[in-house]
């Protein structure tokens, strides 16, 4: 009588699945760190933008502070910020500031995020 040899073996089914932890502990955190980048990314370009309106509401108004509540809004130079790590934007702009910061501390550990003008 011929025994049927179909199937793998409880060796290659274990090789198989330490392969895929070993490319999977490889994988997760080269993603946290691209993540954790782009997050970072996206906070600077929102503070660019409010830079950028702050700017422009300082020429058309005259003034030398504004109100974050001045610049965001559906009728106001930008339309929305969207927060993509729970972060915070500064409440007030000043015509002097250099450095435009936004605070938290969920984008790879980091409690403040600067963007220069």
């Amino acid at each position: 009588m011929n025994k049927s040899s179909k199937g793998f073996t409880l060796v290659e089914i274990m090789i198989v699945v330490v392969i895929i932890g070993l490319l999977a502990a490889m994988a997760i955190p080269a993603f946290q760190k691209v993540r954790a980048s782009s997050q970072e990314k996206a906070i600077v370009n929102n503070l660019r933008q409010l830079s950028s309106a702050a700017q422009q509401y300082f020429l058309e108004n005259g003034v030398s502070t504004v109100a974050y509540n001045s610049l965001v809004g559906t009728d106001k130079y930008i339309k929305v910020i969207n927060k993509v790590a729970g972060e915070t934007y500064p409440t007030t702009l000043n015509q002097t500031d250099t450095v435009i910061e936004a605070t938290g501390t969920a984008v790879a550990n980091k409690p403040i995020i600067s963007f220069t003008n």
